[in-house]
């Protein structure tokens, strides 16, 4: 499981900051009914330098990724999707699918979306600003793509409301796993016959945000909002039928060039498994390790854009604090928190973090952190990604 998990810490995603369309190739033209595709991509390389309390020989800059992204757009209809091809390895040892929908505007601001899409659960489809993400994203809460259809709303109040049912989750794609070669965290049927072999369907998730306007302070942006999630999970060991429940409350706050996100809530899993009553087995990014079933969750994000300090170059320095509090009293919560700043320049982004963690499986831990936790010490990694988008 170690060498598993170990190699992780190639990259887990783009959060990206700049959150602008690549330029890439664009076909045809978006204004008229027939529309534009617009066909980009991203190269990424990184260097680690990990404090696990061992010797590790991987100090040194290292192909991670590359990605292709589409994105159609027209006057009524729209749709993404992004591939994604890594190395751990060897090239493209590991690939996967991340999302493939297609939408339909119902005006300016309402749509229905339909497909493998990001799920409308907390403050958006990132709930922090670094490229590691907190471990809510390990957890499987967060920058999570489920096949499902979604209605978002936008009323006069300044109120945004999502609705949504997920059939199924994202699938399994390339990888050495048995069913965890995948971009979201999912449960999983795993490889060990002693873990829990579980699938979830029929989720429904539902979100709402509202802006608090009557904050009548120039430059000062703020709102509140909370979200639902409720699911069956079968149980393929013994045919039972669990659950999840999740709720997540959350605000932003804007004031200028800093943003404050605050996101906090509860999961609760019942898996159905005698065996396996306290966790449940996940997957993502072709590894397996086992989560508590019950606790909080919680996440403190806080970022400043210093724009252009010399000609067209971005820095925001940022911090994450997130972690686990776990309901069984037998289990050590988890913690993973992170210090950096991303430089961005035209079409090129280097973010460099410093991630300290505790009972984290991708920082150092095993596939028992999440749950029952490991040796609890404190593991830290340097993390310096390059991006490049085309």
């Amino acid at each position: 499981m170690n060498k598993i998990i170990e190699k992780f810490g190639i990259g887990v995603l783009t959060v990206g900051l700049n959150t602008s369309v690549f330029a890439g190739i664009t076909i045809g033209d978006s204004q008229t009914a027939a529309g534009a595709l617009n066909i980009s991509g991203t190269l990424r390389a990184n260097y680690q330098d990990k404090e696990y309390g061992e010797s590790v020989s991987d100090q040194k800059l290292k192909f991670d990724a590359a990605i292709l992204h589409l994105q159609y757009e027209s006057p009524n209809w729209f749709g993404k999707a992004e591939y994604r091809c890594y190395q751990y390895d060897t090239l493209c040892d590991f690939s996967t699918l991340v999302y493939a929908y297609a939408g339909y505007r119902l005006n300016s601001t309402d749509n229905i979306t339909l497909g493998l899409q990001p799920i409308p659960f907390g403050p958006g489809r990132f709930w922090d600003s670094s490229f590691y993400a907190s471990i809510n994203n390990t957890m499987g809460l967060q920058d999570i793509h489920n096949l499902g259809v979604k209605y978002h709303v936008e009323l006069p109040s300044s109120t945004q409301l999502d609705l949504s049912y997920f059939a199924m989750d994202g699938g399994h794609y390339h990888g050495d796993s048995r069913d965890s070669a995948r971009y979201t965290a999912n449960v999983v049927k795993s490889a060990d016959p002693s873990k829990t072999s579980l699938q979830e369907k029929n989720m429904w998730i539902g979100r709402i945000s509202q802006d608090l306007n009557f904050l009548d302070i120039q430059d000062l942006k703020v709102s509140v909002g909370g979200s639902y999630w409720y699911s069956d999970i079968e149980n393929h060991k013994n045919n039972g039928d669990g659950s999840r429940k999740a709720w997540a409350l959350f605000n932003n706050i804007h004031y200028k060039n800093l943003a404050i996100v605050l996101t906090g809530g509860e999961l609760s899993i019942n898996n159905k498994d005698s065996l396996n009553t306290y966790y449940s087995t996940f997957g993502s990014f072709d590894s397996e390790y086992d989560l508590a079933n019950k606790g909080y969750f919680y996440t403190i994000d806080t970022r400043y854009t210093f724009e252009h300090v010399w000609e067209d170059i971005n820095l925001t320095p940022y911090f994450v604090y997130s972690g686990y509090d776990k309901k069984e009293k037998s289990f050590d919560d988890s913690e993973r928190h992170i210090v950096g700043v991303a430089m961005d320049y035209k079409n090129i982004s280097l973010y460099t973090e410093y991630v300290m963690s505790k009972n984290d499986p991708f920082i150092g831990g095993t596939g028992s952190s999440l749950a029952a936790g490991d040796d609890g010490k404190r593991n830290k990694l340097l993390n310096i990604m390059l991006v490049y988008n085309f």
